[in-house]
């Protein structure tokens, strides 16, 4: 039996959904085919294939992380700023590991430029505002606060700190007030 009312928009959300459960890699069209009971084919009157799908849903993805993070942003700078917009995203990808991982996808140029990755970008350079650094510095520490928080929270996920003490929130707390200390001391070139 067919599903009548299919749209890109509910295709993707489906898709964002099955990541979820499944995990980003396992999303493909013959999943989602299977999900609503329709052929495959039917589906290309929505979607291009199932790259257009995953980038579909890395693009609400990136949506959804930027509105929570403005909204966790709101009003506070410094630490309080670095820690809410880290804070963000781990809690997405404990939320929402597929779409977590879809995030992260790699996006073409115009793509990316037409995304919500660039409304990441500059709430990332406002986070480091609060902390007076200056090109080209400013872009190292953007690349460095992305590589430790998307680090530990994929080092997380997989498990890397469930089996030893103390607790991972507790090392989550000192690795952000050790990014804080570095920010605010950042090496002079």
């Amino acid at each position: 039996m067919g599903y009548a009312g299919l749209s890109a928009e509910r295709l993707t959300r489906a898709g964002a959904e099955l990541a979820d459960e499944a995990g980003f890699e396992q999303v493909t069209l013959s999943a989602l085919a299977r999900r609503f009971e329709v052929k495959v084919a039917s589906l290309y009157s929505h979607v291009k294939n199932s790259q257009d799908l995953r980038t579909r849903i890395a693009l609400l993805a990136l949506e959804e992380l930027a509105d929570r993070a403005a909204d966790a942003l709101a009003g506070r700078a410094g630490k309080d700023a670095l820690t809410a917009f880290a804070n963000v995203f781990r809690d997405y990808a404990r939320e929402h590991p597929g779409r977590y991982a879809a995030a992260r996808l790699r996006l073409d140029h115009e793509t990316a430029a037409a995304s919500a990755a660039v409304r990441h970008s500059r709430m990332t350079r406002a986070i480091l505002r609060g902390y007076d650094l200056t090109e080209p510095d400013q872009t190292h520490a953007v690349r460095l606060m992305g590589s430790v928080v998307h680090g530990y929270v994929d080092l997380e996920l997989a498990g890397g700190f469930s089996h030893s003490a103390p607790d991972s929130q507790e090392s989550w707390s000192r690795v952000l007030d050790a990014l804080d200390a570095l920010l605010r001391n950042w090496p002079q070139t």
